[in-house]
């Protein structure tokens, strides 16, 4: 799968405008939601505490509210993660970025990983809702990787993304090409996790992905920028 994509605005309509981080102030997540705003981004993603402010700021407008569920580390409870989606859908949010369960799928209990997924899908679907899920490539092998893909399609999730942007590495074009490759045209791969640059982000298109995760969004369509780094996405 190839994009060929030649704006900034094009872009932009491609890119989650991330702000993660554990000491973000409202402040900050209003500005975040005024330059999606501006350069028309995709969505905000933001924590699950800003979801109905953002949806209020952004409500006369395109742009989603996205928010995570289980994050950073996917270990809470399937009941915690349906919660969780249940909750941020009535605040607003658009759509839902899940953390995997790396430690059951590791252990090998993909009957169990899959039923995670199903239980945030499950509340999701019937409301219109995406749900991306997180697979945090940089703790996994290449096979885990495949695996992981292949649960989540099965699941009836509508993308697969690399990375939550707090544990060990990020999104490389070698990972969006594998992730790609197994789940097909049909479903969405967002690469998320280091895309910091106008160039790391059209070789994560070129690669397959059809969604970027990022907190250098401004970077990323070449916008001014003074805002402070905004890293974790």
């Amino acid at each position: 799968m190839t994009t060929q994509i030649r704006s900034g605005s094009e872009i932009a309509r491609m890119i989650d405008h991330t702000l993660l981080r554990p000491d973000a102030t409202v402040a900050e997540v209003e500005q975040l939601c005024k330059e999606a705003k501006e350069f028309g981004f995709a969505s905000v993603c933001v924590n699950a505490c800003h979801v109905s402010f953002c949806a209020g700021v952004l409500a006369d407008t395109q742009v989603r509210v996205c928010t995570t569920i289980g994050f950073p580390l996917g270990a809470t409870s399937s009941v915690a993660k349906a919660c969780e989606a249940e909750q941020s859908i009535r605040d607003g949010a658009g759509e839902l970025d899940m953390v995997l369960n790396v430690g059951m799928l590791k252990s090998g209990d993909t009957a169990y990983v899959e039923r995670d997924i199903r239980s945030v899908i499950a509340i999701a679907t019937p409301r219109g809702v995406p749900v991306k899920v997180i697979l945090e490539t940089g703790l996994l092998t290449e096979e885990e990787k495949v695996t992981a893909c292949r649960i989540a399609q099965r699941a009836g999730a509508d993308f697969v993304k690399t990375s939550t942007g707090f544990g060990h590495g990020g999104a490389t074009v070698e990972d969006i090409r594998l992730m790609r490759a197994t789940v097909g045209p049909a479903m969405g791969v967002k690469a998320s996790g280091g895309v910091r640059t106008r160039e790391d982000a059209l070789a994560m298109i070129a690669a397959g992905a059809n969604r970027i995760g990022a907190s250098a969004s401004l970077a990323i369509v070449g916008a001014p920028t003074t805002q402070p780094s905004r890293s974790l996405s």
